[in-house]
């Protein structure tokens, strides 16, 4: 089968599409045939090197955790899904023909491969920074970089919940957030004084890591109240650095609830080829992206 590979960390050019050994499906798992897999920060985080010291790759490695496809192994003790199902789901090596997944759902009615592929990590982590926020129903949640797809989940899942939701995003996706509900401004010279006339801030989240944690103290009084998933520097201004998955069956599970009711909805900005992974990268590192980027297989 075809996957992309890195055998040493650096640049979107250690990316390799090569020949490999199919996987397959351990005890408690499932493979599937990959039709789209998920671009996430994390994948050119790692390839990077950025998490040895917390979450050591060995080398050669594969890319990707995120996937949707068509089950064609099914593991021991696998239960209630079968050869020729449609799923979503995390696993790891998903930037291939073929991917073992280690929690998946089924795809709801409607969804195409590629717009599946970008739920399971965006889902998962925006449930999570919600839930470490402490926001509550009726506060106002503070959204920086909120047009990506972690951004587009909070944004949605948080006018779910009853929380209003201040996003900063460039002044081109303006619109993209105010159609997600949320109050929108732009980020750059004078944007804390900008938030501050739009209204109170009682918890704030941090998604592109552009060094704004010391202003999202400052805009909510309480660094507890901060959580950010892309400055490792943000525990130095006593604010939360979330960077450990949680229980993504139930967040899967969740997405598939809100997408049936209509509430959540994220669209692919662009998707690309296996070949073309290097370039997806590009793209994800520069940022201003309005949803998910996927690589179709």
């Amino acid at each position: 089968m075809k996957k992309v590979t890195f055998a040493e960390f650096g640049g979107p050019d250690v990316l390799r599409l090569v020949d490999a050994d199919e996987p397959h499906a351990g005890p408690g798992r499932i493979r599937v045939a990959v039709r789209a897999a998920g671009v996430n920060p994390v994948d050119w985080r790692i390839r990077e090197g950025q998490f040895q010291e917390t979450r050591p790759v060995e080398l050669p490695a594969g890319v990707g955790q995120d996937a949707a496809g068509v089950v064609d192994e099914v593991g021991e003790g696998v239960e209630g899904v079968e050869v020729g199902d449609a799923v979503f789901g995390r696993g790891s090596g998903t930037y291939a023909e073929y991917a073992v997944l280690s929690a998946w759902a089924r795809m709801p009615e409607g969804l195409t491969f590629a717009e599946a592929a970008g739920y399971p990590s965006v889902v998962e982590t925006a449930l999570r920074v919600i839930r470490e926020s402490g926001v509550r129903p009726g506060q106002t949640l503070l959204v920086s970089g909120a047009s990506g797809g972690v951004g587009s989940a909070v944004l949605q899942i948080a006018r779910d919940r009853g929380v209003t939701v201040i996003g900063t995003a460039s002044a081109a996706n303006q619109d993209y957030l105010r159609g997600l509900g949320a109050l929108a401004t732009t980020y750059g010279e004078g944007w804390t004084e900008r938030v501050r006339r739009i209204g109170r801030v009682d918890a704030a989240l941090d998604l592109a890591g552009s060094g704004v944690i010391r202003e999202l103290v400052e805009l909510t009084g309480d660094p507890r109240k901060v959580v950010s998933i892309a400055d490792l520097g943000a525990p130095e201004h006593g604010a939360r650095f979330s960077g450990v998955t949680g229980d993504v069956p139930r967040a899967l599970a969740e997405a598939v609830d809100l997408m049936s009711r209509g509430r959540l909805h994220i669209p692919v900005e662009k998707s690309y080829t296996l070949a073309d992974a290097a370039a997806a990268h590009i793209d994800s590192r520069a940022g201003h992206t309005r949803g998910r980027r996927v690589l179709v297989v």
